[in-house]
């Protein structure tokens, strides 16, 4: 049963009763997009954030569901989708960092820039969003963030190293994060996909490669990596993750009125937390390495 305080209303000063509000980034596709209907659905007031709203819905209000532009590299576009999501709605309650994307290939082969960018969105993005908030959530006196980690923010994969760089990065930010925060009522919370949801992640992820140099001296290295995900693929046939749920996920993580800090959503990130928890370091590498064909 959901406790009382968990329920998506709340009362102003006069006791007259309002619908919570959820601020979310990167809400135009996938897991955000999800998140979006989700939280409209269960009757919460979303603000739903984008890079690029689709023509003519910029500011668009419809139903419960407010749309509006956020570029998290950009922090003029942040504050200001925060200040117009409070004046339409008059509070927040809770913001859900979604906005991110992933870059794969050889450290050697990707561009500093791309490098930088990947935590300027999956890491710094994540940080000014949550400051440009945190003022809001003391003076409500509580609040709720919640930021999208991935399979890739609890163990490191190969070809995968940038990535999972921001989302370790991530990852120990809101742990630390959580602390200082719970002395002001702000709940810290991390939501970590499966590696096989099913989103537009992947798209972005191939187009993002076409930025790598050429490397030849890794054919092999890359040939065996390339072979070990193709199975693992396989495996994963009949057991995708979808955008919904982890959408799901993310609505009962917000409303189960603990303070816990992780939730995962799939089948293949579990065993990865229980070997670095149970494996000594170097079994666990030595495992790593056997799973994907390389020597140990």
């Amino acid at each position: 049963m959901v406790p009382p305080f968990t329920y998506p209303i709340s009362r102003n000063p006069k006791g007259t009763i309002v619908k919570k509000t959820v601020l979310i980034t990167g809400a135009s596709s996938g897991i955000g997009q999800a998140a979006a209907n989700t939280f409209a659905e269960k009757d919460w007031n979303v603000i739903a954030t984008m890079r690029q709203p689709p023509a003519g819905k910029a500011g668009d209000f419809s139903g419960n569901i407010l749309t509006l532009p956020l570029d998290v590299q950009d922090k003029a576009s942040i504050d200001l989708a925060v200040q117009k999501g409070l004046a339409h709605f008059g509070r927040i309650d809770a913001l859900i960092n979604n906005a991110g994307f992933g870059l794969s290939g050889l450290f050697e082969s990707i561009p500093l820039e791309k490098a930088r960018e990947q935590f300027d969105v999956n890491v710094f993005g994540v940080m000014e969003v949550t400051r440009a908030i945190l003022p809001h959530f003391r003076q409500n006196g509580g609040g709720l963030i919640l930021n999208v980690s991935s399979r890739g923010g609890v163990v490191g994969l190969p070809l995968m190293s940038l990535y999972c760089a921001s989302k370790f990065a991530l990852e120990g930010f809101s742990e630390a994060l959580s602390y200082e925060l719970a002395s002001q009522k702000i709940r810290v919370k991390i939501i970590a996909p499966a590696g096989g949801a099913n989103t537009q992640f992947g798209p972005r992820l191939a187009r993002e490669q076409a930025h790598n140099r050429a490397l030849p001296d890794y054919d092999g290295f890359t040939a065996t990596i390339a072979q070990a995900n193709a199975r693992f693929a396989g495996l994963r046939e009949g057991f995708s993750t979808s955008a919904e749920d982890v959408a799901r996920a993310i609505y009962m993580a917000a409303i189960d009125g603990t303070d816990r800090l992780r939730y995962t959503v799939g089948h293949d990130i579990p065993p990865f937390l229980k070997a670095k928890k149970e494996m000594d370091d170097q079994d666990y590498v030595d495992s790593i390495k056997k799973s994907y064909g390389l020597k140990a």
